[in-house]
């Protein structure tokens, strides 16, 4: 074991955990360790398409709207790539996802505390010294070593979801992170039909889209949504990414937030219109020179899926929602955008007793992104959803949650925490409430 104590140690390696490494960086006096399990940084390898953008300003990199002056901003990185011109005149403010992904792999480089091929088994906490344990264990080597740290931030990220229905299907099926490795393999059936309404669906039936007319495959779009919806980029309804947002969401109880959070999917989970739209024009275009087998549909849940090993095809039993009527549709591949899910590490279970839990089994998180019952240990990146409302996976949102966690850390506000940056109001000041007998003598 080794006999330093950490400040802090941060398990995974994703847009957020490094955000915390680039702003940690040149904090003096603050010692941290990240840990990730994979043998690098490749992040959403499976839907790294070659004209798919985040959907966001390059302004939310890992560093900017905490420190416009960091060297590990992104336009830092593409001026060290000799790109400064060249990404001036394309003016356009959203990166290419191939882009975002090489730029986080540029400012890895230039940190010497994140590791990976390391797997964190185990964490446990000393009560004699008041310090978390963890261990971890070397994926190539398997060699083990034990760390001593005061606080802990977990950012291990989503894992792919599979729906209910579908998990008979044993793995048969293509989910969406893994698309481009099966892509080949998918154009060489006669029919693919892609399961889900979000972004990542809208980017594999448009990719698949592009060739149907070279491979002569029948295409189908499937969603239990009752329309394509669009993401919402309206200039106010993006004020609700602001922290003032945050805190009004937060002081709701939670049975309204999981309500909220049904009806908010679309500010987060719709798609790009300018994508609707190409879609819309490549069926046009092509159906002028030749026609293609494509088909939508919406209002369509799937309640069972089955592979049928025989016909080496997917059966797949849909209800249409308005009108009540169920359904079949046969495929010859299966593409799951189905979207992730956030999974409990399994190295928390020493640690369980610490952590605060809500009535279904959640993090019961801090407003300060802190899960354990002293509200300043243990913090968590993109796992408080149904606390903070559906900014938590915004990666605009990332150096503001990253500033407030430096802050609880180390006791000194580093970077701004902003505290209001909207024109509107989300909710009634203690002020303005009218008590309810003296409304009724009003009325």
């Amino acid at each position: 074991m080794e006999n330093k104590i950490y400040d802090f140690i941060a398990v995974g390696v994703g847009p957020f955990n490094l955000s915390l490494a680039c702003l940690t960086a040149p904090i003096e006096n603050l010692d941290g360790l990240f840990f990730d399990k994979n043998d690098s940084f490749n992040w959403h390898p499976g839907m790294l398409l070659q004209d798919t953008t985040l959907q966001i300003p390059f302004l939310a990199d890992l560093v900017t709207l905490a420190d416009p002056t960091s060297p590990f901003s992104f336009l830092n990185y593409i001026k060290e790539q000799g790109k400064m011109y060249s990404f001036y005149i394309r003016e356009n403010f959203l990166l290419l996802r191939n882009e975002y992904n090489q730029y986080c792999q540029w400012a890895i480089k230039k940190l010497p505390n994140v590791f990976f091929n390391t797997e964190v088994s185990t964490i446990e906490y000393d009560e004699n010294q008041s310090i978390y344990i963890v261990k971890a264990v070397c994926t190539k080597t398997n060699a083990i070593t034990f760390y001593q740290t005061k606080k802990l931030v977990l950012g291990t990220g989503t894992a792919p979801h599979i729906p209910k229905s579908c998990k008979a299907l044993k793995g048969k099926a293509v989910h969406s992170s893994g698309y481009i490795q099966n892509k080949a393999a998918l154009q060489q059936q006669k029919s693919i039909t892609v399961l889900g309404s979000g972004q990542s669906a809208a980017e594999v039936f448009n990719d698949l889209l592009q060739e149907i007319d070279v491979y002569g495959y029948q295409l189908n779009w499937i969603t239990r949504s009752s329309r394509f919806f669009p993401m919402d980029y309206s200039k106010l309804t993006l004020e609700m990414t602001s922290p003032e947002y945050v805190d009004y969401f937060y002081s709701l109880p939670s049975e309204k937030r999981d309500y909220l959070l049904k009806d908010q999917k679309l500010l987060y989970k719709g798609i790009n219109k300018d994508l609707i739209g190409t879609i819309f024009d490549t069926i046009y275009t092509k159906k002028v020179v030749t026609e293609i087998d494509v088909n939508l549909r919406t209002n369509a849940a799937c309640i069972k899926a089955d592979y049928e090993e025989e016909k080496q095809s997917f059966e797949l039993e849909l209800h249409q929602v308005e009108q009540d009527k169920k359904y079949r549709h046969t495929t010859d591949a299966l593409v799951l955008a189905t979207g992730y899910s956030y999974e409990l590490p399994r190295f928390i279970e020493g640690i369980s007793s610490r952590i605060q839990w809500d009535e279904k089994g959640r993090f019961d998180a801090n407003r300060n992104y802190s899960i354990d019952k002293n509200g300043g240990e243990i913090f968590v990146q993109n796992a408080e959803l149904h606390t903070h409302g559906f900014v938590t996976p915004d990666l605009g949102m990332a150096c503001y949650r990253n500033s407030y966690i430096i802050k609880e850390i180390t006791g000194t506000e580093h970077y701004k925490v902003e505290t209001k940056i909207a024109f509107q109001e989300f909710g009634v000041a203690v002020s303005e409430t009218i008590e309810s007998n003296v409304f009724e003598e009003i009325s």
